[in-house]
């Protein structure tokens, strides 16, 4: 209908010279006939000039004072002539409007605020404030001070109207050929095809855009060189602070040094077959340091250093099972053991990066196979605090310079920490790793010093690139 009466109205005539007003005249929504004005210009049927217009709009405030009438008129009808005291003018009117209409009446110097009652100065009064924005809501011109005093009170608004001045195109036609945009089953049955015109394909037009992620850091040059370089750059960072890689070639440990080295108890559900690969050949190990081995098994069932134990019977066929390793401190254990052989103590900064496996589901965040980052410091009188220093350092090299932790419990450490960065992009704190002290109850029975201690961390590599 809109089309119909744009392009029949200019059939006969040289323009339509405002929109707004046309719309008005044929009860056409403005919005619609907007709408078909910018497709009509798009085709070219018509050329389209910009019009603006300002003009001032009542706010929700100034709607309901053009209803029931300004503050000041709503106190003055509420006082009676006799007057009324200030607490009962109050319940009888709106906080807001009480608080505005005492205002403005008494500056009019319509009423008498007295300290007992309040009471009229005159007995008739106008209602100009009221007058003033129905006129402003019919489209009346109005004096500019006028509209000022409206506009302090936030009574008014400005808005602009927009609409178009109409003239024909180079494409003009008293009516719109609709042209066909796709051939269908039914224009074949029906033979119609033949008689259809179709809309010209716009080579230039630009697609959808693709809403894709971004490439994982491991992904971006195949996944044997990107492992390569973040790899690199974290071995880099720990080349710096001093660390020495341990050797990680074995991903096939014995649960012993898997889990029983580092006071993990062997009813932990980690140790279930459905958290880990256990190996069917070769299904067990067949040397362990045995003297070691005792102690461990001593810590186990009845504890030492402080500790209670876990109080039960340790199995040596539990922790004589191989396994795929589930983690790096593996590694750990056995360096610190070694560490603990020795007459001379030395202090070592270690640090491993390879694969770890979990007998997990496989979903967009989790795979059975991961590579496990980890720093381990040993040295005599450690503190939490150098743990906290150390861990600063290490993210302040990967450019994460606001770090806060959370008290976490692992098996093995104790205190332990969750650690956190703020994301400057995702404006929140995301979990990074984990860290902790080693116990006693995995450290003395491996030989080491009583006033050594171990502190530690560890992340995922492919988890630092998300």
């Amino acid at each position: 209908m809109a089309e119909e009466a744009v392009l029949g109205f200019l059939e006969k005539n040289e323009e339509i010279s405002d929109s707004g007003q046309f719309a008005a005249d044929r009860g056409i929504d403005h919005q619609e006939l907007t709408n078909i004005i910018k497709r009509l210009s798009g085709f070219r049927f018509v050329d389209a000039q910009d019009i603006k217009r300002e003009r001032w709009v009542l706010t929700e405030e100034g709607k309901t004072y053009a209803a029931a009438g300004s503050p000041e008129m709503q106190v003055f009808n509420a006082i009676p002539p006799p007057g009324i005291s200030l607490e009962e003018l109050q319940r009888k009117l709106d906080p807001s409007v009480f608080k505005i209409g005492c205002s403005q009446a008494k500056k009019n110097q319509w009423v008498e605020m007295g300290k007992q009652l309040v009471t009229r100065k005159v007995d008739n009064v106008e209602d100009k404030v009221k007058d003033l924005l129905n006129r402003v809501q019919d489209g009346e011109a109005i004096d500019p001070k006028e509209l000022d005093a409206l506009k302090r009170r936030k009574l008014i608004a400005p808005q602009t109207w927009k609409g178009y001045s109409i003239r024909k195109g180079p494409n003009y036609a008293p009516k719109r050929k609709i042209f066909a945009t796709d051939l269908t089953r039914d224009n074949l049955l029906r033979g119609d095809w033949k008689d259809l015109e179709f809309k010209e394909y716009n080579f230039s037009a630009k697609g959808q855009p693709i809403e894709g992620g971004h490439l994982h850091p491991l992904l971006k040059a195949g996944l044997c060189e990107a492992e390569i370089v973040v790899r690199q750059q974290f071995k880099m960072i720990f080349l710096q602070m001093g660390f020495e890689e341990m050797p990680t070639n074995n991903f096939v440990e014995s649960s012993f040094w898997n889990f029983d080295a580092l006071f993990q108890p062997q009813q932990h559900p980690a140790r279930d077959s459905h958290d880990t690969f256990f190996l069917q050949v070769p299904s067990t190990t067949k040397t362990l340091p045995e003297d070691y081995v005792e102690r461990v098994k001593g810590v186990h069932e009845s504890g030492g250093y402080g500790s209670r134990g876990y109080g039960y019977e340790w199995k040596r066929e539990e922790a004589n099972k191989n396994l795929l390793r589930t983690h790096t401190t593996a590694v750990s254990s056995r360096m610190l053991y070694l560490l603990g052989q020795q007459k001379n103590f030395t202090p070592k900064k270690y640090f491993s990066i390879d694969r770890v496996f979990r007998n997990e589901a496989v979903d967009r965040t989790h795979l059975a196979e991961f590579h496990q980052i980890e720093g381990l410091v040993c040295d005599r009188g450690l503190s939490l605090g150098d743990l906290i220093g150390v861990l600063n350092n290490f993210f302040l090299r990967l450019g994460m310079s606001k770090l806060k932790f959370k008290p976490a419990y692992n098996p093995y450490t104790e205190p332990s920490m969750e650690i956190f960065s703020y994301h400057e992009g995702l404006k929140k704190w995301v979990e990074i790793g984990n860290s902790g002290m080693f116990r006693p109850e995995m450290l003395r029975p491996m030989g080491l010093p009583e006033d050594v201690r171990v502190i530690a961390w560890g992340l995922s590599l492919e988890r630092y690139g998300k």
